[in-house]
This record gives structure tokens, C-alpha cells and sequence, in this order.
């Protein structure tokens, strides 16, 4: 049974980012060689709101950044070299202008104080985890960060923290 976590945006406080445990990849498909657990669940995709306390522009390559939602700070990457990366090679150039753009606009709103929500893939980088950003916005209500809080607590509370129900083995039989 796939487990939905991996199918959707965690929303996460910093606290609980940085406690998610690694394990190495029992995926063979899988492209990274660690995944994410919180509390025994699969984590991969994730959700954090957070006042930007950090930010490196590297020659147009990605953006380095900090969220800090008060309960940790979260280290963020954000590529931009769209035009330049073999990963882009495969589709249509217009499509790849058009994401490099719009990753450079997204880019240039993240500025030192901003209160930003922040989505993407929890990676690695020299052993510590981080958030590969996929996309990124400024938020301009004054309450998201609140409103975060409390959507991952009560999420933790109801949907995270609960078992996975096991489904019979023979289901066939039981008919």
C-alpha cells in the first residue's frame, strides 16, 4: 500500500523538519539515495511559512535561503539554471524559458524579511536536510505564519500522526 504522504505536501513545521529521519533509499527507481521519515511515515514533499533570515544568490545558478518559522530554520535551494541544466534538456525550449522565468521572478520576491511559504522536495546536502524548492511565494497576509501553525498542528494531530489503517491480506476470500 503507497503511503499518501509521498503524494502530497506535508506541512511541516521547522521543529519537525529538522527532526525528520534519513534512511537510505529501499526504492531502486528512486533518483535519491535517501529518504525522509517522520515518525516512521515517508515524508518527501513538504510545506514550511517562514520569515526569510537568509538569502545567497549564486551567479544565477540557485538561491540559497533560510525560512525560520520560529520553531527552526530550514535551509532552502532554489534552481535557477533552467536554460543551462541537463534536466531540462528533454523538453520543449519554449516550456524551459518560460519555467526559468517565472524561477527568477520567484526568486527576486524572496528578499531578507519576507514571510514566504515555501514547497518541495526534502533533500540532502553533505548530510543535512534541506528543501528543494519548487515553488515559493511571499505571502502578504499578516496571519499565514499563525495560519500555518495551527493547519500543521491540527494536520499532525488528524492526519500525520495516525496509523495507517493494514488492509487484510486475502482480500479475495473475504467476499
Amino acid at each position: 500500500m503507497m503511503n499518501p504522504a509521498l503524494n502530497f505536501h506535508v506541512k511541516l513545521l521547522g521543529f519537525d523538519f529538522l527532526s525528520l529521519t534519513q534512511q537510505p533509499s529501499s526504492l531502486s527507481s528512486s533518483s535519491d539515495p535517501i529518504s525522509f521519515y517522520r515518525k516512521g511515515r515517508p515524508i518527501s514533499r513538504v510545506e514550511t511559512v517562514g520569515v526569510v533570515v537568509s538569502r545567497e544568490l549564486k551567479g544565477g545558478k540557485f538561491l540559497k535561503f533560510i525560512i525560520d518559522d520560529g520553531t527552526g530554520c530550514i535551509p532552502c535551494i532554489f534552481w535557477l539554471n533552467h536554460l543551462d541544466s541537463p534536466y531540462f534538456f528533454r523538453r520543449s525550449p519554449s516550456d524551459v524559458q518560460v519555467m526559468a522565468k517565472i524561477a527568477s521572478n520567484q526568486a527576486a520576491q524572496i528578499q531578507l524579511g519576507v514571510v514566504a511559504r515555501v514547497r518541495g522536495k526534502t533533500t540532502t546536502y553533505r548530510g543535512a536536510a534541506q528543501i528543494t524548492v519548487s515553488d515559493v511565494v511571499v505571502e502578504r497576509d499578516p496571519n499565514a505564519e499563525i495560519l500555518h501553525w495551527l493547519q500543521s498542528i491540527k494536520l499532525a494531530q488528524s492526519c500525520y500522526n495516525v496509523s495507517l489503517p493494514i488492509a487484510p491480506l486475502n482480500r479475495c476470500n473475504s467476499r
